[in-house]
């Protein structure tokens, strides 16, 4: 598996996602902003948590205008693998390649505690290592995590199985406790929760780890 993630001015989780990939066994190369083009055979492109470009305008919206902005979309859109975590599940929403947005948590304050998942489908690469309704626990840290969109868009989200991982106790506000959804094909996935935050003991939980190795077996296998 050859990773690629993307670092932005102000991205604080790129070194984490990078390492969670290598400890799954991924080949990872860093990728800067201002790049025009992925390096060639990249599976999959990791976005990561942080405050990219200080969340001016809406957070995300400077990011997914980057310049490896659209080789990420073109990636996409070829059939490649995406995870966007944190802020690059807002980066996701706001390039298209994920719907609905991500808006400030219905509390008012920023989110920062490990909270309990539920694993919703195992029906994508990316939860596959989970069993069905699973509960593990995993870091938030947001302040704008609250994801929203209109009762159609929901019902064909829950219809079409693309909830990936709901909320047990909804710290955000999100509709459906949603806290990760999966694109159409079911390759790209935008999660608030930081699954690279607990793939080691050290960090207090080993819970994410199954999603790199789930990804890592799928696309060395591909």
């Amino acid at each position: 598996m050859k990773a690629a993630v993307i670092t932005f001015p102000g991205s604080n989780c790129d070194r984490d996602l990078a390492v969670a990939f290598e400890a799954a066994g991924a080949e990872v190369a860093r990728v800067w902003h201002k790049d025009s083009d992925l390096p060639e055979g990249t599976d999959i492109v990791g976005i990561p948590g942080g405050f990219s470009f200080g969340d001016y305008l809406r957070c995300g919206a400077i990011a997914a205008r980057s310049p490896i902005g659209a080789a990420v979309v073109k990636h996409a859109e070829r059939g490649g693998y995406v995870l966007g975590v944190c802020n690059g599940f807002q980066v996701l929403t706001e390039m298209g390649l994920l719907p609905g947005a991500l808006m400030r948590n219905a509390g008012l304050k920023f989110v920062c505690k490990t909270v309990d998942l539920e694993v919703a489908t195992t029906a994508s690469d990316f939860t596959s290592g989970y069993q069905p309704g699973q509960g593990i626990r995993v870091p938030v840290a947001h302040h704008d995590g609250n994801y929203t969109c209109d009762a159609d868009l929901l019902a064909r989200l829950q219809g079409e199985d693309r909830v990936a991982f709901r909320y047990r106790d909804n710290p955000n506000g999100s509709m459906g406790d949603i806290a990760g959804i999966l694109s159409d094909n079911r390759r790209v996935l935008g999660m608030m929760p930081h699954p690279e935050r607990c793939i080691d003991p050290a960090q207090g939980g080993t819970d994410g780890m199954a999603m790199f190795r789930a990804l890592s077996g799928a696309l060395t296998l591909a």
